[in-house]
Order: structure tokens, then C-alpha cells, then sequence
């Protein structure tokens, strides 16, 4: 009779998706074996999977932040309006303003000051404070001050007006084709966003009518 014989036996294969398997076989006294298979690929998926998941709802989670940076800007204590961050812009930088716009937790505003020269005013949302300016080169002055020829209604009796319908958080001109004119973005409470028209001669506003 065989006793105490000990068989080792460790073979490499090639699984589908090239597995690796180890294999242990061990006899004793008795015929009984006991063998154990191992697939470390079916872990490492998992493990992946599981990965990939978390990274997921960590995007999506970034995303809904991103996408409530301006509505907190708007929220925060004594909230600036478009009308008074233009105004601010204007004591800094004297000139035209011709759009102003909520954009990354700060109000823009595009001023278009002596000698045609563009300039990017930047003005904290809660406390109307300029954080900074800037040079642009733009070279559409001539455009946008024949566009506003004659006009008695400034981007920030615009930006008023439009208040009446929501939260304006842009205001900009539109200098193209026959149809001139201001054109204001809103947000309601509840996230709905609107386009409006606000005349260059009155302070009337339409529903744009590209947002219908």
C-alpha cells in the first residue's frame, strides 16, 4: 500500500479571456483528492467593475455641482443683479456695456470703452466687488455701435426688464440682421431657463422667439 505520497502538480493554461489557473492536488493516505481551482481574472473584474462604478457617480456627482455653481452664486448673501453688476463694471471701466453674463461663479460684462477698445469686467456676485479686468481684441466696435445707433435702452435697462420674468443671469446684444436688439436669459426658481427680446428704443419684452 502507497502511504504519504505527496503529488504537486501545478499547471498553467490558457483560459478564454487568457485566464490564469493554479491547481493543487494532494493525495494521502486514502485515493480521496482534494483539488482547488483558483481564476484570479474573475476577481480582477470584479474589482474593476466595481471601480469604474464609483468613478461614475463621481463624474455625475462633479457634473451636478458644476451645474449649481451659478445658481449658488445667485443664492448667496445680497445676491448681485445683472443690471447692478453692470453698473459696477461701468464705474470701473467707463464705456458701453454690451453683454454681461453669470458665467463660472462670477458676473462677465463686456464693455466697449473709448478708442473701440474692448474690456472684460469681472464682479463678485455677492458683494458687487470687481475682481478684475482685461483687454480683449475684438474687432467688431464699428458693428455693434451702429447697431445701437439711436438706441435709448442701455444693456442694463435691459437687464431690468427682463428681471420681471425671472433671475437674468445674461444679457446681450444681437447686432445681426433687421431685427436688433437685446436679449436676455432668465431662470426661474425652479431651473426653467427663458429667452427674451427687449427692444433698443423700449423696454418692451417679447418671448424670444427662437425659444418657442
Amino acid at each position: 500500500m502507497k502511504r504519504n505520497i505527496v503529488i504537486a502538480v501545478v499547471t498553467a493554461a490558457a483560459l478564454v479571456g487568457g485566464g490564469t489557473a493554479t491547481a493543487l492536488a494532494v493525495a494521502g493516505d486514502d485515493d480521496d483528492t482534494t483539488s482547488v481551482t483558483r481564476t484570479d481574472d474573475d476577481r480582477d473584474d470584479r474589482g474593476e467593475d466595481r471601480s469604474d462604478d464609483r468613478d461614475d457617480r463621481g463624474e455625475d456627482r462633479s457634473d451636478d455641482r458644476d451645474g449649481d455653481d451659478d445658481d449658488g452664486a445667485l443664492r448667496a448673501a445680497g445676491g448681485v443683479t445683472a443690471a447692478e453688476a453692470i453698473t459696477a463694471a461701468l464705474k470701473h471701466t467707463p464705456g458701453t456695456a454690451v453683454s454681461a453674463e453669470l458665467d463660472d461663479g462670477s458676473w462677465e460684462v463686456d464693455v466697449l470703452a473709448g478708442g473701440d477698445t474692448w474690456h472684460t469686467v469681472r464682479i463678485a456676485p455677492d458683494s458687487g466687488k470687481v475682481l478684475g479686468a482685461q483687454k480683449d481684441d475684438e474687432d467688431d466696435a464699428a458693428e455693434v455701435r451702429a447697431a445701437l445707433k439711436g438706441a435709448s435702452v442701455t444693456a442694463g435697462d435691459a437687464a431690468k426688464a427682463a428681471a420681471a420674468k425671472g433671475t437674468v443671469v445674461s444679457v446681450d446684444l444681437d447686432d445681426d440682421g433687421d431685427d436688433r436688439g437685446w436679449e436676455a436669459e432668465t431662470r426661474a426658481s425652479g431651473g426653467d431657463e427663458r429667452d427674451w427680446s427687449v427692444g433698443l428704443t423700449s423696454a418692451s419684452v417679447t418671448a424670444d422667439r427662437d425659444d418657442d
